[in-house]
């Protein structure tokens, strides 16, 4: 694989080999982002559980306490009240049936999370195929099927995100840019983390956490020292 300089240059300031605090973590990943543009950094966690069992499951949503740095894009289904409270919020659309057709029909996403209303997901049930894979389907477990669709906007828009497994057992994550710096990279980091262990299913057994990798977009893994967050 060809490797630029900046890249040999970030490479060259971690151990390959070493466990870093999260703190010390983040310091590299601020230090090893060196795009022109203001990089994400993302945290992968690999979990000692088995995502092909329903008892083992991980997903839930937490909002991170400096947010994600991303202007975030909400559609939500609802009528009535649920529909006025949500434009109040600041919804970026809200609508019903129209939006179906407009999905389905134009292939449009210019979204970044679906909220809805219980009553709505009859509606919106035939987006499934399109949704899913697409992470964008709302669920109560993420609370992004709820009643209370203000606070939903409200959460959204203030950086909550959504973690699960993948089909190799790990949760891929952003956690800020790498303009936020050591102290609030290490905080959203740390709350994530919080949220993952108390989501632990009394069906694991052994080692939770397996490994921690944080990394900015263009820039190598470090590795953090799992010990630290058990």
């Amino acid at each position: 694989m060809f490797m630029g300089k900046k890249y040999k240059d970030s490479i060259a300031l971690i151990e390959k080999s070493k466990l870093y605090d999260p703190s010390e973590a983040m310091d590299l990943v601020c230090k090893t982002a060196k795009a022109k543009f203001d990089e994400t950094v993302e945290a992968h966690i690999r979990l000692g559980v088995d995502s092909r069992h329903a008892d083992q499951q991980v997903r839930g949503a937490i909002v991170l306490p400096h947010g994600t740095g991303k202007t975030v894009r909400t559609l939500v289904f609802a009528r009535g009240d649920k529909a006025d409270a949500a434009k109040a919020a600041g919804a970026d659309y809200v609508g019903a049936e129209e939006f179906v057709t407009k999905i389905t029909a134009e292939n449009w996403f210019e979204f970044d999370v679906v909220i809805a209303t219980p009553d709505m997901m009859g509606v919106i049930g035939r987006l499934g195929k399109i949704l899913g894979p697409k992470g964008l389907m709302p669920n109560p477990k993420a609370g992004t099927v709820t009643m209370d669709t203000a606070r939903a906007v409200t959460e959204a828009k203030a950086g909550k995100i959504e973690y699960r497994l993948d089909k190799t057992n790990i949760i891929h994550c952003p956690i800020g840019k790498a303009s936020f710096g050591i102290e609030k990279l290490t905080e959203n980091f740390n709350t994530l983390l919080a949220a993952v262990i108390k989501a632990k299913p009394a069906a694991a057994k052994g080692q939770y956490i397996k490994s921690c990798v944080v990394a900015s977009t263009m820039g190598p893994g470090v590795k953090v020292n799992a010990q630290k967050i058990n």
